[in-house]
């Protein structure tokens, strides 16, 4: 079968012999339609993010349609059109035990540890695969754990209806973050270097940040979502007195930090890393219709074009995603 593969890095190509996946008894065989491109797929392309083995099948925000179930899984799960839940904690340490499955320390995950999904079959263990809502388009589906990720940092940060927040940073999780943010009934503004970004937050009802040496704008909330080092200095410039810091964003590169601006300010920093099994997925799914997180989406690239869908997916705004207009069965 067909899969895009990391060959060394910023190499990709697409092999046309990739193995076939094998089905356990309580997993799932996924036929994918999608894959959407994120910020560590990126860090794994360019060689920043260390995997077991080369090549190495990318990709991990999947959707797709179940063409095969193990045994212990029930046989009318077939045909289900599913989003993958692509983080698959052990469910037995004292992390995941205690519902804090994000930081399972043997966590497994697509396209990181574990091989990825874009290529055009998978296996995934069946609870975490997540039924699609009915009449849910592929467009918004494909955005589902992404959005997982947003409603997770919305809720860790305490961000109220009525809150004033700042985004930092307006690519696909920062878009989200607003998009999270507005639903709840608080003004998200943002700040971005890129003007595409920026026009396409505005698009989505996001207010830029006012700018100039004059400008005095505080927030009680802000979320850092580039993971650029830099990026934290403007966190913490902007944070209120009292304020709360949510970073989204990851660097192995050290910031810079003042720590007499966040005492004297009492400011709480708070990391955020990705969500927990079930509720937090479970919620993204749920809310989907309602947030409709597709409206991010702008590159489009079929599987043939997966080495294009990396390279531009730093430059274009929005969200870039890849997909295979027919799954094979």
């Amino acid at each position: 079968m067909r899969a895009a593969v990391l060959t060394g890095p910023g190499a990709v190509e697409v092999a046309g012999d990739w193995p076939e996946p094998e089905c356990g008894p309580d997993d799932v065989v996924v036929a994918v339609r999608a894959v959407g491109v994120c910020g560590s797929d990126l860090a794994v392309v360019d060689g920043k993010r260390a995997v077991p083995s080369l090549p190495w099948a990318l990709g991990h925000e999947a959707i797709g349609d179940i063409i095969r179930v193990g045994g212990n899984v029930p046989a009318g799960r077939l045909g289900e059109r599913v989003a993958v839940e692509p983080n698959f904690p052990c469910l037995h340490c004292a992390a995941c035990t205690s519902g804090r499955t994000a930081v399972c320390p043997d966590r497994r995950i697509l396209g990181i540890n574990e091989p990825g999904a874009l290529r055009e079959r998978v296996t995934v263990p069946a609870r975490f695969a997540w039924t699609a809502p009915v009449g849910l388009a592929d467009e918004d589906l494909v955005c589902v754990e992404p959005l997982a990720v947003a409603l997770a940092a919305l809720t860790r940060a305490g961000l109220a209806a009525g809150e004033r927040c700042l985004v930092v940073g307006a690519g696909a999780q920062g878009l989200l973050v607003c998009l999270a943010a507005q639903a709840l009934g608080a003004r998200p503004f943002v700040v971005d270097p890129h003007e595409g970004r920026l026009a396409t937050a505005a698009e989505l009802g996001a207010a830029a940040m006012p700018a100039g040496p004059d400008v005095s704008m505080d927030f009680p909330v802000v979320f850092e979502t580039s993971g650029v080092p830099v990026a934290l200095e403007t966190a913490v410039e902007r944070c209120a007195p009292d304020g709360r810091i949510v970073l989204i964003g990851q660097s192995a590169v050290p910031a810079r930090l003042s720590t007499f601006t966040v005492v004297q300010r009492r400011i709480t920093l708070r990391g955020c890393l990705i969500y927990d099994h079930p509720a937090d997925f479970a919620a993204a799914v749920a809310r989907a219709a309602e947030l409709r997180p597709g409206r991010i989406l702008r590159g489009r690239f079929p599987l043939e074009r997966a080495g294009d869908a990396f390279a531009q997916a730093r430059k274009l705004p929005g969200k870039t995603w890849i997909t295979l207009e027919e799954p094979s069965r």
